[in-house]
């Protein structure tokens, strides 16, 4: 299929094997460092061998980085740091060296480990489909490549299969979940002359179907397609670390310059740079960010993303898709017309009994109604369930079919059914006569509506929005329940990434979905966080997984970035107020270098210990009444 992922190329596999090797290098250079020193009592020359290497090796190749960073006027913390490598290794500081170039080499390896597991989310998809169909030639099943499938030929689908391309069914009877693709949280009766999407799994039946499209045309393609758009067009979060250290790293140098014009003494400048070496923005926020996802993982919740954490106190939209979100992700029956109010019970009874026997979408939900209503159910004879033609059978010796409105008024044009509404229903006949309507909704969270009421005054969110590929009728009816206005309803996979992509370009965006037709904009929302673990793909696109598919959860996620974000600002804000303090003190001559790197490594145990505070839980996470 050409909506594969294409392979990661060459050199970029060489670049970020090229961090990796460096952090491993900085760690073996301070720890053999170490050993000589302390264990052996090597010379210096023979135990700060280890670190002339790690600069040589590792701090090069990163010094050059930074420069192309100066040249296109890009000044962030790392460019502070890479100074301090210069000034350390000119001042003998070559263990302070070392760790500076471990700290910039292992953050950038880790983010290009997050960046390169966007392509995983693309293999996740391409794995998900049958690289084989079982294509019909006479009376015999032979296997093709899915690639080889062409327009109008016979394939068989057997049990539990996914569906390998779009087509319609010529024969058999099953039922689909094709909840990942289109949203709808309902198994899908399949019967001759109905369509199929590929990447649908089949149920218990065999399908015979017809393809009506070649495999790079199918559905599931166009949505590796999407995904791969939206991969390529992700958003760059702007890091804590970034934003601070723009205004941080000129200051210091500013700082450092005048006190070497004004004393005409180099060592000042090298001095105030040690001091000034951004310890709090390189170690004290990751800190902060590890301790927060070591709570976050306490709670159900698994950041596969860092910088999410920093991002979501920020974000002032949320999306919601609706199934398995806003809703439990099944059908339940939320309204019953009876032609006799008095026989309702016993209706139900009937039904429930007689869709013990059978594997149609709506049968769990009849049967929970009756459970929940305590009702006893009854022996069942002669059950038949024709593909089409519903579920018929005698229970307690009386005649009771359950089909569609549209089969009743073909037999009965003339007869009076309530008014149809969104969401599915059911027809009920008993001994020949219209018993009841059952009309079935995905049921909205008992606390959705009091999650939806407080995001605004205590999360600071200014537009909540609903985007499903649901029918109008049943996008409505959920956000009426939960109350939000916007609704966008119908939505295809193209359309949810084109809507979120218009809004994160507006204001951060925060997307909460479930299924595979979120993936794309799950990845292209500033904050992209998955409901469950019920497709590697969407656990794959998104930033952060809620494993058990709570809102309290999200609740608890929201705040646990808001303060890792506060106890990062004050380590990283603290820090650097302590620094600047001996940044000055350094400029006027007080500060020798080496207290200088002293005095940094005292700050930066405070602001260390300050931002640990985050992996311990607060009294409280939710702020709500659930």
């Amino acid at each position: 299929m050409n909506a594969s992922p294409p392979p990661t190329s060459f050199w970029q596999q060489v670049w970020q094997r090229r961090q990796w090797a460096i952090a491993v290098l900085a760690i073996l250079g301070i720890a053999l460092h170490l050993c000589l020193r302390f264990a052996v009592h090597a010379e210096p020359s023979t135990f700060n061998l280890p670190l002339w290497i790690t600069l040589a090796v590792g701090g090069i190749p990163l010094i050059l980085e930074l420069l192309d960073k100066v040249i296109h006027l890009e000044f962030g913390a790392d460019l502070l740091a890479g100074i301090s490598i210069v000034a350390s290794a000119i001042l003998g500081e070559y263990l302070a060296g070392a760790i500076v170039v471990l700290m910039l080499s292992g953050g950038e390896a880790l983010e290009s480990l997050a960046v390169g597991r966007a392509s995983a989310v693309l293999q996740a998809l391409a794995k998900r489909l049958p690289a084989v169909a079982h294509r019909q030639n006479g009376d015999q099943l032979e296997d093709v490549a899915v690639d080889a499938i062409k327009i109008d030929d016979v394939l068989v689908i057997l049990p539990h299969e996914v569906c390998p391309v779009d087509g319609v069914v010529i024969a058999g009877h099953s039922v689909m979940d094709e909840s990942y693709l289109t949203g709808e949280p309902y198994m899908m009766s399949k019967t001759p002359g109905v369509s199929v999407m590929s990447g649908a799994v089949n149920g218990d039946g065999a399908l015979t179907i017809k393809a009506e499209r070649q495999a790079i045309d199918s559905r599931y393609a166009k949505i590796m397609e999407v995904m791969q758009k939206a991969e390529q067009q992700r958003p760059r979060m702007r890091r804590l670390a970034d934003q601070l250290g723009a205004f941080y790293t000129p200051l210091a140098l500013l700082v450092a310059g005048i006190a070497w014009y004004a004393s005409g003494d180099a060592t000042r400048f090298l001095a105030v740079i040690v001091v000034a070496t951004p310890c709090p923005l390189l170690i004290a926020i990751p800190v902060a960010i590890i301790g927060s996802i070591s709570l976050a993982a306490q709670m159900g919740i698994i950041v596969r993303i860092p910088a999410a954490l920093e991002g979501i106190d920020r974000c002032r939209t949320v999306i919601f898709d609706k199934t398995g979100t806003l809703t439990y992700g099944a059908p339940r029956i939320y309204q019953q017309w009876n032609a006799d109010d008095a026989e309702a019970m016993e209706t139900l009874a009937l039904v429930a009994s007689l869709e013990r026997y059978s594997k149609h979408p709506l049968a769990e939900a009849i049967q929970q109604e009756a459970e929940a209503a305590e009702i006893a159910t009854y022996e069942v004879a002669k059950v038949n369930e024709r593909p089409g033609e519903g579920m018929r059978g005698i229970v307690h010796g009386r005649e009771v079919w359950v089909t569609s409105r549209k089969l009743l008024l073909q037999r009965d044009p003339s007869a009076t059914l309530p008014e149809q509404q969104g969401g599915l229903e059911c027809v009920i006949l008993v001994d020949g006569k219209l018993a009841a309507v059952y009309f079935f909704r995905d049921a909205p969270r008992r606390e959705g509506k009091r999650f939806i009421d407080h995001l605004g005054p205590q999360h600071h969110i200014e537009k909540l929005m609903l985007v499903t590929g649901d029918r109008e009728s049943e996008a409505k009816f959920l956000a009426e329940q939960v109350g939000i206005t916007e609704v966008h309803f119908n939505q295809t996979p193209e359309e949810k990434l084109e809507l979120v992509r218009r809004e994160t370009a507006a204001a951060d965006t925060l997307f909460v979905g479930d299924g595979i037709n979120d993936a794309p904009a799950l990845a292209t929302a500033t904050v992209g966080v998955a409901f469950g673990q019920n497709s590697d793909v969407t656990t794959e696109a998104a930033a952060v997984v809620v494993l058990d598919s709570s809102l309290e959860t999200v609740d608890k996620l929201l705040h646990i970035g808001r303060r890792m974000r506060r106890i990062a600002l004050q380590s990283a804000i603290g820090g650097i107020a302590m620094s600047m303090l001996g940044m000055l003190i350094a400029a006027a001559g007080w500060l020798p270098p080496v207290a200088g790197a002293i005095s940094q490594e005292v700050i930066d145990v405070v602001v260390v210990l300050n931002a640990l505070r985050a992996a311990f839980p607060p009294h409280e996470l939710t702020d709500y009444d659930k």
